[in-house]
């Protein structure tokens, strides 16, 4: 990479962990120096070398109207000219709790935290409080924020540097932890008692790659917990307003107890948030006796470029472009791995996807851990090499933004074409 980027990578590993502040920046799942990012505009990123690049990660979700968005700016600009933290109530995080029960089915009440590890931490003690019981089921390779009990058989960094569970979680908390395969009710079934308070789940995975929910999968879940008596927690941090205006839940129909929300509610601003009922949140301290609080929860600055992205999100045919574009370069991307005879498996769900170096199907992590490491590795550096930003990990999903024009797409059809061709030529011969 560059001469900036590579001075900086060295500057920063004498004084931050790996030299990054999330373990996947660090380029392990690739290779490599990572980039250090100076700017970004609309559908792409500039690094501190001044090399531009396709962005396809958009702050892992977040993006969703692109980088630099005119109308979330200025507002941004309006509130930080206010005050940038006050910890007291504004009119702002009223608005955008407004905003967040009208677009999402299942919430009736919210409480704003400032990330979606907040959100999904308060998430489980809120099943916890309600149903007095202690133990979780989540899925192997479902990532839900760095929160001990969640730190069991986790995605994201966890899987990308293949660590089973997390050093310094207590023995005591992570057997509260129960781990099955996404889409196998069977396994969920078999692994369900009256000891679970809730069984947590993106509806979407996210971070074993993009892997949707079979047919039936949620429906089963919320079946289930109905019949043990558990919560449901969809986590939407990654798919809230994401896949759809109302998240996840809308677009496949399903009411879950309670849900996590992050990312996109902040306009790629540190937020997060969960939400139930009425009844369910009335648990909450001050009104109830589950205590969760924050100095920095509903900040000013942050809620502002939520509703100013929400707005935007609402009275838009942004979902319909996104899904036009988003098919399209599917449909491209498949057509060149044909053509130069590379197995792969492409998952999506909008604008979410992933490009797996396997013939799949990947329906869960075992299968989503079968890709070819060291394929999307050089897949990555080609690509990167051709001016496209990717997540630097084959189990990471990749997105696009309202930002992303058709030109952009056709641009990233070539290069995956002649970036897989590379790759057959490398792999295959």
């Amino acid at each position: 990479m560059g001469k900036q980027s590579d001075a900086l990578f060295q500057r920063a590993q004498e004084l931050i962990p790996g030299g990054v502040n999330s373990p996947v920046r660090a380029y392990r799942g690739v290779g490599g120096t990572p980039l250090f990012i100076e700017q970004a505009q609309g559908s792409r990123i500039f690094d501190v070398d001044n090399l531009q690049y396709i962005d396809c990660v958009g702050s892992w979700g977040p993006m969703i109207l692109g980088h630099g968005h005119r109308y979330v700016v200025e507002a941004v600009k309006k509130a930080a000219t206010k005050g940038f933290s006050f910890g007291a109530p504004t009119a702002g995080e009223v608005e955008l709790a407004e905003m967040v029960v009208a677009a999402v089915p299942s919430i009736e009440m919210v409480r704003l935290v400032s990330s979606g590890t907040e959100a999904t931490m308060s998430a489980l003690r809120l099943a916890r409080a309600a149903t007095g019981r202690d133990k979780i089921m989540k899925f192997d390779g479902g990532y839900h924020g760095h929160v001990d009990s969640l730190l069991v058989k986790a995605g994201s960094g966890g899987a990308t540097f293949n660590v089973p569970d997390s050093a310094g979680v207590p023995k005591q908390v992570a057997e509260l932890t129960i781990s099955v395969p996404y889409n196998d009710l069977e396994a969920v079934r078999a692994a369900m008692s009256d000891e679970v308070a809730a069984i947590i789940v993106e509806p979407v995975a996210g971070n074993m790659g993009c892997v949707p929910p079979q047919k039936g999968f949620l429906e089963g879940l919320r079946a289930i917990c109905d019949e043990f008596g558990a919560l449901l927690i969809l986590d939407e941090v990654m798919t809230g307003f994401r896949v759809a205006y109302g998240g996840a839940q809308s677009l496949y129909g399903i009411r879950p107890d309670i849900t996590t929300l992050g990312k996109v509610i902040g306009g790629g601003m540190p937020i997060g948030a969960y939400g139930a009922s009425r009844e369910l949140m009335k648990l909450v301290s001050p009104l109830g006796p589950m205590y969760q609080a924050g100095t920095l929860s509903g900040n000013p600055v942050a809620v502002t470029a939520g509703r100013a992205t929400l707005s935007v999100l609402k009275n838009s045919s942004i979902y319909a472009d996104l899904e036009e574009r988003s098919s399209e370069f599917e449909a491209g991307v498949r057509a060149a791995a044909e053509k130069h005879g590379v197995p792969i498996t492409f998952n999506r769900v909008g604008s979410m996807w992933t490009l797996f170096f396997t013939e799949g199907p990947v329906v869960d992590f075992e299968s989503a851990n079968r890709s070819n490491r060291e394929k999307f590795a050089r897949f990555f550096h080609l690509m990167l090499a051709e001016g496209v930003y990717l997540p630097p990990s084959q189990l990471e999903a990749a997105f696009f933004s309202a930002a992303h024009a058709k030109k952009d797409i056709h641009q990233l059809i070539e290069r995956v074409d002649r970036s897989l061709k590379k790759v057959a030529w490398e792999f295959e011969k």
